[in-house]
């Protein structure tokens, strides 16, 4: 089977099935691995579907099966990666709201520090922006969902609703936290965790500062 070709700029990638059966799952999962893990060591240019087939031990044919071209593969890779980061800000919010979050700035830093060295894949993705307008689409959505959370954090946290200043505040945390971790894990090195420390000890002023200001706005 000849390589498919790209989709054309702006183009929706398709999935053409669910895996449904065990074994296509697997197999579904096998070509997803190898797909990170050619992002991860070679880069974008070097993930064709032939090379993905070969690393993931199965047939070419058999990708086709589920995804058209490497334009849907990535996406859906994109979407595994973003899926992590909204289970991880849906469980901050529980364990706020259980009383279990007592340093909200170094858990949340933790959490995510974790996520972004996991997905090696996502990271050379991201910092090649080789995202189709859905995927960059479903990225913004991403970071509002997280934001989102950290908004309710912060509520449950301050012991009411901040309108528009947490609103704004929470958005301004995941902006900066999202460009540090990137510049951290973005190399192929060891990251630079002492960055990560610093990012902690900025978002900890800020944290601080905008509790003064909403514990004023209250008085």
């Amino acid at each position: 089977m000849t390589e498919a070709t790209e989709p054309e700029p702006g183009a929706k990638p398709r999935v053409r099935r669910e895996p449904r059966q065990a074994r296509s799952r697997a197999r579904v999962e096998a070509i997803l691995g190898a797909a990170d893990r050619l992002l991860s060591q070679e880069g974008y240019e070097a993930l064709t579907m032939r090379r993905i087939a070969e690393d993931a031990g199965v047939p070419v044919g058999s990708i086709y099966q589920f995804y058209p071209d490497k334009g849907a593969v990535v996406d859906a890779l994109g979407r595994r990666y973003l899926e992590g980061f909204g289970s991880a800000i849906d469980e901050l919010v529980e364990r706020a709201v259980e009383g279990e979050l007592a340093d909200l700035v170094g858990t949340m830093v933790d959490v995510y520090s974790e996520l972004f060295r996991s997905q090696p894949g996502g990271m050379a993705l991201w910092a090649g922006r080789h995202l189709s307008p859905e995927l960059a689409r479903a990225d913004e959505a991403s970071n509002a969902l997280i934001a989102e959370g950290l908004r309710r954090i912060v509520e449950h946290l301050t012991g009411g609703p901040g309108g528009e200043p947490v609103r704004r505040a929470t958005r301004m945390v995941v902006w900066a936290a999202n460009a540090v971790l990137h510049e951290v894990f973005k190399g192929d090195g060891e990251p630079d965790l002492e960055t990560v420390d610093e990012l902690k000890r900025m978002l900890d002023c800020y944290w601080v500062d905008l509790r003064g200001r909403l514990a004023a706005a209250e008085g």
